[in-house]
């Protein structure tokens, strides 16, 4: 299992390090699943909260989440997965 760790804000630049840092990610995956830990996020804009769901659409990442706000932003990505199937 290969775990991305996020603290702080997605936001402006963070968010297109987080598309960077998880797009080198996927090649080097293999059969591994891919953890995001949101326990240190205390906000995502919506441009971070839409990187979270094409991770999670794309590589089916599961999420971490030991606070409230980890869990919303969870949530959301697996919603917006279901949203972009038309389910």
């Amino acid at each position: 299992m290969t775990i991305l760790r996020l603290d702080g804000r997605i936001v402006g630049p963070w968010v297109q390090e987080l598309d960077r840092a998880w797009r080198s990610l996927t090649g080097s995956l293999g059969s591994k699943k891919l953890l995001i830990d949101l326990g240190g996020v205390t906000y995502a804009d919506s441009d971070g909260r839409q990187v979270l769901a094409e991770i999670h659409q794309a590589t089916g990442a599961e999420f971490q989440a030991n606070t409230p706000m980890g869990e919303y932003f969870a949530a959301e990505a697996k919603r917006r997965k279901k949203d972009a199937k038309g389910e």
